[in-house]
């Protein structure tokens, strides 16, 4: 089948929501379908028509952008031109987009399934305010005109005002978590680089420099961690340079963290490609996830970590909680208190060996053949309906 996806950023850009988006395209295209990808030409120096591992990539010109999202006055008219050549729609919400794109896939009676990946929450104040506005109608349409709606659990899904209005059409379905096996010498290698002196313990944050992910949060537990653990540092795999739509939030921060990477404490790694981010893993002691508000909705990164007998303490986020919940590897932290984030990471610190568990039983949870084989029967269901 000819499938079509639609989101508002795609590769490069570095989000849970594109990794998931990228890992499900590319499932679908090994198992020899055919896949679109319509999405935003964030950046200039990206080509408009490209092929990525067997995925055609269509992005659409920028106007301009509205906080952090984009405004693309050509995107209806492909959109249009996608849609009629596809078999099924697959949407990644929240997109202001979406909503013309699923109306589009009603008229040309195409099957159309909308995932809903977060909520969206810009910072405040009353143009941001507006923007959200608008994004939820058009997000609230996309959901009436859809077909299906998918979640990635039972628990964000309960807890989410939006996803409880189209309960009727909710389909639950784990999200894709796949991971290259950097093998004992990557991480080895890893280690000497990053870690020359394995000091110990190691605090590992995969991320933006968001103002959701909570890092402030993670700095002002530290502290409390360095009182027990006067050698233990943080390592923080993701974009902290010029992330879009935050760079007032990393401002406000950078005097903290710059007093860390100061005394060596503190170590921005940037992206890390798959493979490092294969090896960044086994050199953790743990890896925390506290995030502030349903923006995040599961953190794909602690079951990457878990994968490689890496035990994560989470936020008590609706969703985000779920990989620890599910497999007890790890610990569970009051949202936005850093005292409670720093008891936790102790627990865990100080018996971390109780929080192991086998890798093919995480395996077995979470893998991106068992999502795309999801999709592809839900897909299958509504064509033949």
């Amino acid at each position: 089948m000819h499938v079509l996806l639609m989101l508002t950023y795609y590769r490069p850009h570095t989000s849970g929501l594109t990794i998931y988006a990228e890992r499900l395209a590319r499932g679908l295209a090994r198992r020899g379908h055919q896949v679109t990808i319509l999405t935003s030409h964030y950046r200039r120096n990206l080509p408009l028509v490209e092929e990525l591992d067997g995925v055609r990539v269509v992005r659409s010109r920028v106007l301009f952008r509205i906080s952090k999202g984009v405004i693309m006055p050509a995107i209806g008219f492909q959109a249009w031109k996608y849609v009629r050549e596809a078999d099924v729609v697959s949407l990644h919400l929240p997109q202001f987009d979406a909503a013309g794109a699923a109306f589009r896939g009603r008229l040309l009676r195409k099957p159309t399934v909308l995932t809903y990946h977060c909520d969206l929450k810009l910072p405040g104040g009353p143009f941001n305010w507006t923007v959200n506005q608008t994004v939820h109608v058009m997000n609230a349409l996309a959901g009436l005109f859809t077909h299906r709606v998918v979640a990635y659990t039972q628990d964000f899904a309960e807890h989410s005002p939006y996803l409880r209005r189209f309960a009727g059409k909710l389909r639950i379905i784990p999200p894709p978590v796949e991971l290259p096996n950097a093998g004992p010498s990557g991480a080895a290698a890893f280690a000497r680089m990053h870690n020359p002196e394995n000091k110990h313990p190691l605090i590992g944050m995969a991320a933006r420099l968001a103002s959701e992910k909570g890092v402030e949060v993670l700095l002002n537990a530290f502290p409390r961690i360095l009182e027990r653990y006067p050698d233990a540092r943080i390592l923080f795999a993701g974009q902290y340079r010029n992330v879009i739509g935050e760079r007032a939030y990393a401002r406000r921060l950078e005097p903290l963290i710059h007093r860390y990477e100061e005394n060596g404490q503190w170590k921005f790694l940037g992206v890390l490609p798959p493979l490092h981010m294969a090896a960044f893993y086994p050199i953790l002691d743990v890896l925390t996830v506290p995030s502030l508000n349903s923006t995040e909705s599961f953190g794909l990164v602690q079951v990457e970590a878990m994968l490689n007998s890496v035990p994560c303490v989470a936020s008590d986020l609706p969703g985000v909680r779920q990989p620890v919940l599910q497999t007890g590897m790890g610990e569970i932290a009051p949202i936005g208190d850093a005292e409670g984030l720093a008891e936790a990471l102790l627990k865990v610190l100080d018996h971390r060996m109780i929080y192991l568990r086998p890798r093919a039983e995480i395996a077995a949870r979470f893998s991106t053949e068992r999502t795309v084989l999801e999709y592809e029967a839900l897909f299958e269901e509504l064509l033949e309906s």
